[in-house]
């Protein structure tokens, strides 16, 4: 819900060190910066394509580490996952594809495969490098707007930059931007609960770059906010 990186290959050292069973949820991640399981140190990693890896909607993935493949039971069978061996019998698959369902969308998933063929092609650091620059630009500039307040924490900070109006709703923002043709979401204490809770905020607008974005579209998406901001001869 906000532009933190969290240190997932710390988190993981310490999860390899007592134990414990590590699932990364990578979604935002995915496509967005380099990843390395075997550097994070997790067993199981899940991600979707609809975001920055820029595939279709209703794609995504699983990694499951071989040496922790067979610990696991799949939430449901049929006949992908295991094969009917007897009248009361069945083995269940020894790869991760025990978690597939028979029936998918097969055109989704070759889409999601070329999504990750163009991702990889690009580069990961490069497009890492890319959004990294612009989302710094973007931050820097709303910094310096009266009234906007940058919401990003952490050490290390993502493509998605979070902000709030002093005197504006988000879901105004968000209509005013759309009028101007610049799209932003918003991200709400409903699906953020503990963060939002911690930080007191109710809700906050979301934009997210990507490396096709432009500087002129950073000063463009700027100069609407400042319009909207406290201050502005138009507000």
């Amino acid at each position: 819900n906000g532009g933190l990186v969290n240190p997932a290959a710390e988190i993981g050292r310490v999860a390899r060190r007592h134990g414990v069973l590590f699932l990364l949820d990578a979604c935002q991640s995915v496509g967005q910066l380099p990843l390395d399981v075997n550097e994070i140190g997790c067993d199981l990693l899940s991600a979707t394509g609809r975001k920055y890896l820029r595939g279709p909607r209703g794609t995504g993935f699983l990694f499951v580490r071989s040496g922790v493949v067979l610990q696991l039971d799949p939430p449901m069978l049929d006949l992908h996952a295991a094969t009917w061996t007897g009248p009361d019998e069945y083995t269940v698959r020894g790869d991760a594809r025990r978690f597939e369902n028979w029936e998918g969308n097969v055109a989704g998933k070759l889409a999601l495969g070329v999504a990750a063929d163009y991702a990889l092609t690009l580069g990961l650091p490069v497009i890492w490098q890319r959004i990294h620059r612009l989302a710094g630009l973007l931050r820097e500039g709303l910094s310096a707007l009266s009234g906007v307040n940058v919401r990003d924490i952490g050490r290390l900070q993502c493509g998605i930059v979070t902000f709030t109006i002093e005197g504006r709703a988000p879901e105004y923002i968000q209509k005013s931007l759309a009028a101007q043709g610049i799209n932003v979401t918003t991200s709400s204490i409903f699906g953020t609960r503990l963060d939002m809770t911690a930080r007191g905020l109710a809700m906050v607008v979301r934009a997210s770059l990507h490396y096709y974005n432009s500087e002129d579209e950073v000063v463009r998406f700027c100069d609407a906010i400042r319009e909207l901001s406290p201050g502005s001869t138009n507000r």
